[in-house]
């Protein structure tokens, strides 16, 4: 029987080899790109917003497969949340992958927190912590609007 962290693997590798929502949205109403000069990830983030409400969110770019797994990851999870929803759940995956103070979360967001805890195991590996947020620090790149590039340096 398969224990949780050769489950955890291949839901990585699954998301890795096979991003979902690997695409440009056109006419997009915030985008942001980010790099990773320490492995050389880049990612370019597309969201829609309706009101406050993440209507869509997409990515495209290179990396690493944990990389490309946490954007994948990270856009089906923003879909049909509000900025404040995404915003929490960012900080709240933050915590969990460097170890630093949780806050608890409501009942729907716990559950797509649940969705993202393949990637906690990189908190094992710190210079993979980068790799498994630079999707998300794009994400509040594009939402503050203002156009500079993310690094993870």
């Amino acid at each position: 029987m398969m224990d949780l962290r050769e489950l955890y693997q291949e839901i990585i590798l699954d998301h890795g080899r096979h991003p979902r929502n690997f695409r440009k949205i056109e006419n997009p109403t915030h985008t942001a790109r980010g790099h990773n000069p320490l492995c050389g990830d880049r990612v370019t983030v597309y969201l829609t917003l309706d009101g406050d409400v993440i209507s869509d969110a997409a990515f495209e770019g290179r990396g690493c497969a944990i990389s490309t797994a946490a954007a994948s990851l990270m856009t089906e999870v923003l879909k049909g949340k509000t900025v404040a929803e995404g915003r929490e759940l960012f900080a709240h995956f933050h915590a969990r992958v460097t170890g630093g103070e949780e806050s608890p979360l409501s009942e729907p967001l716990a559950e797509e927190m649940e969705r993202l805890e393949p990637l906690t195991g990189v908190r094992a590996y710190p210079a993979r912590v980068k790799c498994a947020t630079l999707s998300w620090h794009a994400v509040e790149a594009a939402l503050k609007g203002d156009g500079v590039p993310v690094k993870t340096e």
